[in-house]
């Protein structure tokens, strides 16, 4: 069989086997009302849809795996092909296992830097560079080569994961960084894998691809963004050419734009640096009424130009990147004035200026939220666990709160306060109709407020109790074994909440 045909017969075979498993999946979790672990307070829109999308994916690798391996090719590249197989499938088993049962973030970064490592003890790792600017002068990186190895591998990794926000954005934008490591594999294991990893995304994205069916889950995301990176290593000639590990980094500068905003917002701020929240770029232009539809088209085209750029970075060996830099560089801040983010991000001193005025209020904030997560698995009901909120709340500066689950409601107004002169936060909370509701003191009544209490920061802590909120009532849950609803809905007043 020529290489030309096992490239197809991998992507064939692999799309109707993703295909088919994705299916069977899907009507699995039908039927038995099950999606995984239960939704997240950032990932969530009302519909109860699997997140167990890497199976197929899984599965699709398998097949390419085994193609490849039945092939004449050097015993060199079969064990390449193993180790990246193995791997890869031991980061989807530590994504899956947090789809059904979260982890933490702990857990899952140490799993992740574990086999990232023995990917680099195996042989997959990144221990020279080529520099393009200096007559391509090797660089050894000797005892550097372990943590920047495991760097990339977990950084590539997050990244995909990081993106897998929208439907079809994760699997649209993988599939592209597949037919570039398609093109610029040489012919050896990395080509065979990533063609069959395009067919295997194809069947994906027709159940994921916008109004999503299934999702790709974190052991989807994983295990993509792994084999992402390790092949890009291996592409690179053990890392002797660094055009080669440019290159996907181009086709992934909307995740990497994304997170580095992400990362300096949150650290102005004074949140965690990587605290999730709703505040990436595709939540944004949700928010502002553009469809999923058309917010993953667009960020197809997005991705496509730098796809463009990615391929020129390689096949000029590097040496014109300070031109495909400034091209990258000049199509997003026309991308950003297009979508009225620039004046927003060209405004350094005024954010910076306000965002050390409000870090102690913050910083305040969740110090009272960490309380709240601990004290739900000690609240003996769910009122109980309302009047420890309403507590938060109010020395955060709120006037009022309603918490809504599902057929029960509870409502907190301070006393001697009108809630509608004031001013209305509004949070959803995972599930049908379930939702928080937070008031504040009208802005009139706060003329010369510090930039601390300006409106940004109520909606921040307003952020910041519900997710404590739902950490706290799934600790609740999770002990308690009693209905998720309010046994007293009657409205509270500030003398009933503990001093």
């Amino acid at each position: 069989m020529s290489k030309l045909s096992l490239l197809l017969s991998a992507g064939v075979l692999s799309f109707l086997a993703t295909f088919v498993v994705t299916f069977l999946t899907i009507r699995l979790a039908q039927n038995r009302k099950t999606a995984g672990r239960s939704a997240e307070l950032h990932h969530q829109n009302g519909k109860n849809i699997p997140r167990l999308g890497g199976i197929g994916l899984a599965v699709g690798l398998l097949i390419t795996a085994a193609i490849y391996l039945c092939g004449s090719f050097t015993a060199d590249d079969k064990i390449t092909c193993r180790l990246v197989v193995t791997l890869t499938m031991a980061m989807f088993t530590l994504g899956l296992w947090d789809d059904l049962r979260a982890l933490g973030a702990k857990r899952k970064l140490l799993g992740q830097i574990l086999i990232a490592s023995t990917a680099y003890w195996g042989g997959i790792s990144i221990e020279n560079l080529s520099l393009p600017f200096a007559h391509l002068e090797v660089v050894k990186l000797g005892l550097w080569a372990w943590p920047v190895t495991v760097l990339w591998l977990v950084a590539i990794t997050n990244l995909i994961n990081l993106i897998d926000g929208v439907d079809g954005l994760a699997g649209g934008i993988g599939l592209m960084l597949m037919i570039l490591l398609t093109i610029v594999g040489s012919g050896n294991c990395v080509s065979y894998l990533a063609a069959g990893l395009i067919g295997a995304l194809l069947g994906f994205l027709w159940f994921n691809f916008p109004p999503a069916k299934i999702y790709m889950g974190d052991g989807g995301a994983y295990s993509l963004g792994f084999l992402i990176a390790c092949l890009t290593i291996v592409s690179s000639q053990k890392g002797t050419i660094i055009a080669a590990l440019i290159a996907p980094l181009f086709a992934l500068a909307l995740p990497i734009l994304d997170t580095s905003v992400a990362i300096l917002r949150r650290g102005l701020h004074g949140l965690p640096l990587f605290r999730a929240d709703r505040k990436h770029i595709h939540h944004r232009l949700l928010s502002e009424g553009i469809s999923r539809r058309r917010l993953v088209l667009g960020s197809y085209m997005f991705t496509a130009f730098f796809l463009f750029l990615g391929l020129a970075a390689f096949w000029s060996h590097g040496a014109q990147l300070p031109i495909l830099f400034g091209f990258g560089l000049l199509f997003v801040l026309i991308a950003a004035g297009r979508l009225r983010f620039s004046r927003e991000w060209f405004s350094v001193g005024r954010v910076l200026g306000n965002s050390m005025a409000r870090r102690a209020e913050i910083q305040y904030a969740l110090a009272q939220t960490r309380w709240l997560m601990l004290e739900g698995a000690r609240c003996p009901n769910l009122d109980a666990l309302f009047e420890d909120t309403v507590f938060v709340a109010l020395k955060l500066g709120f006037t009022g709160l309603k918490i809504r689950l599902a057929d029960t409601e509870k409502n907190w107004q301070k006393s001697g306060n009108d809630s509608q002169l004031g001013r209305i936060f509004p949070q959803n909370l995972p599930g049908q109709n379930c939702y928080l509701e937070f008031s504040a003191p009208p802005s009139d009544t706060l003329p010369d407020a510090p930039p601390q209490l300006d409106e940004k920061t109520i909606r921040i802590l307003a952020e910041l109790v519900t997710e404590a909120w739902v950490k706290a009532f799934t600790a609740w849950e999770s002990h308690s074994g009693q209905p998720p609803r309010f046994s007293n809905a009657q409205s509270s007043s500030a003398n009933q909440i503990p001093q």
